[in-house]
């Protein structure tokens, strides 16, 4: 079937309307009842959406003693999450409260049945939620986390390109030009696996718009385009690393001169020094964003009191104040998810980070390009399967 291109606000709104009817026809579960003594949550994250929101935890642990006495956050990778939590609940033994990840994990989760069901069931612990929503958090929301998922910090991420300009005099301006780069320049171009990489995956799901593919929302009959050109663009590719920062890293160390990124991966490693002030970003032509977030999603078989308590913190991360720490360093720009948070409710080191490391030009992409919604869990989990055998396997 190819993909109905209504637009995103349209989605949204479709989307609002079809979750509100499932809110007002479904059973909601009873509201878990607050322990009567201060519980200990264990807190994953395997997309680094920490780094943003590390403080808006704490901030609830030291407002609500009498509810949480401690937060032990844990990091791992996406790939080694589900296997993680099936162990555990193989076992009966509910050892992880709250799991922050990006849309890898969570498909990844929805695909072993892992995520307590939170919408429509706890619904009234989230009061104006559709509205409150940024109008695509909204719609990652809905179409991502299909009730499992919360969105919890939203940008419109990438693909983008970043090069050095005392290297690269001209950047490619479409993915024949990037084709012919690579070529040219063997090895000097990198992104990473899009299993565990954010850049990675948003390049993945970019292409098949770009090379106009016969369905950009069916990596396995749809992307013949796709697959084609990574196999071809692959062969002057070194290696594909595990996560993101290995190809900053790189970058900045002069061993590439092209790597893919997105909004927050080109801003926060220039304000840390990792990459030169001076990169700069260019897009492909036909670019379109693909959307990202992070999302809060609870794994199975909380008790009651814990439960409680990791609802009742997932709301109250939601909240104004908490969502303009999300602005951090850049790491996910602009990053809040919900409505009316500007730049200035942000802590001042943030203010001053984006003022000196950010683009002016991401407002103008922003508002002149389309936002695609990235691919539904489950074609996700086929897309990585695909790109792993396809593409990751020749090296």
């Amino acid at each position: 079937m190819p993909f109905d291109r209504i637009s995103l606000n349209r989605r949204a709104v479709m989307g609002g309307l079809a979750a509100a009817a499932l809110g007002g026809t479904a059973a909601r579960a009873a509201m878990p009842a607050m322990p009567t003594a201060p519980v200990t949550l264990n807190l994953m994250d395997v997309g680094g959406a920490l780094a943003l929101m590390q403080q808006a935890f704490e901030d609830y642990r030291t407002a609500n003693p009498q509810l949480l006495s401690r937060i032990n956050f844990v990091k791992a990778p996406a790939p080694e999450l589900a296997g993680k939590l099936r162990a555990q609940q193989r076992a009966n033994r509910a050892d992880i409260d709250l799991v922050l990840t990006g849309s890898d994990g969570l498909a990844a989760g929805l695909n072993f049945d892992l995520w307590q069901r939170i919408m429509p069931d706890y619904a009234e612990k989230f009061p104006n939620i559709e509205a409150n929503y940024e109008p695509a958090a909204l719609a990652l929301h809905n179409a991502q986390g299909q009730g499992f998922g919360v969105v919890m910090n939203y940008y419109p991420s990438g693909p983008l390109l970043e090069y050095a300009p005392d290297r690269v005099p001209q950047a490619p301006g479409s993915a024949e030009d990037l084709l012919e780069w690579a070529r040219a320049h063997p090895n000097r171009f990198m992104y990473a696996r899009p299993s565990n990489s954010g850049p990675g995956r948003t390049f993945m799901m970019g292409l098949p718009y770009i090379l106009g593919d016969a369905d950009p929302r069916d990596p396995v009959k749809g992307w013949d385009k796709t697959w084609a050109y990574l196999e071809e663009l692959g062969k002057y590719i070194e290696y594909y690393p595990a996560g993101t920062g290995a190809t900053m890293k790189e970058f900045g160390q002069g061993t590439r001169d092209i790597i893919v990124t997105t909004t927050g991966w080109d801003i926060n490693p220039r304000a840390l020094g990792i990459v030169p002030k001076d990169a700069r970003i260019a897009t492909l032509r036909n670019f379109r964003w693909i959307s990202d977030a992070f999302f809060m999603c609870v794994p199975k078989g909380l008790p009651e009191e814990r439960l409680a308590v990791v609802l009742d913190i997932m709301a109250f991360v939601l909240q104004p104040k908490m969502q303009a720490y999300s602005y951090d360093e850049g790491y996910l720009y602009p990053g809040p998810a919900v409505r009316n948070v500007p730049l200035s409710l942000a802590p001042q080191r943030s203010q001053d980070v984006i003022a000196e490391f950010g683009r002016p030009e991401y407002a103008a992409l922003i508002a002149d390009n389309p936002i695609e919604l990235p691919l539904k869990p489950d074609q996700m989990v086929l897309a990585f399967r695909q790109w792993d055998e396809r593409v990751g396997a020749k090296k």
